[in-house]
């Protein structure tokens, strides 16, 4: 075999392992995205199109995000709170959500932690 026929053979070979990286690729964002899995034959361009369409169809459908307090806003709050002599509510409310101090406490409880410290 030629240098070049070698060669040929070895990049015809490396562009199917692409191929198989990009139907793995597919695969994995159609499980985790949870829609149903389809059988998809590998062509680049009506891929990067598609890939687009559901781009603009997120953006086009996308709910406004919830805005998620960061650790700081929310230890700023409750400092103002406890200087406004409401420190041992603020105590109370830290353990509620599952720690004696804000740095224990899970992120995702920062929206309903702030919602009850601005009520008091």
């Amino acid at each position: 075999m030629g240098k070049m026929s070698e060669l040929a053979a070895q990049l015809s070979e490396l562009k199917r392992c692409g191929e198989i990286l990009i139907g793995i690729s597919d695969s994995l964002a159609d499980l985790f995205s949870g829609e149903p899995e389809e059988k998809k034959t590998v062509d680049r361009t009506s891929a990067k199109k598609e890939t687009e369409k559901k781009a603009a169809k997120d953006t086009t459908k996308a709910e406004p995000e919830v805005k998620v307090p960061t650790l700081e806003e929310i230890r700023a709050v409750l400092a103002e709170k406890s200087r406004a002599g409401h420190t041992a509510k603020v105590k109370e409310l830290l353990e509620k959500h599952g720690a004696p101090k804000l740095s224990g406490i899970d992120p995702a409880e920062y929206p309903a932690l702030l919602a009850e410290v601005e009520v008091l």
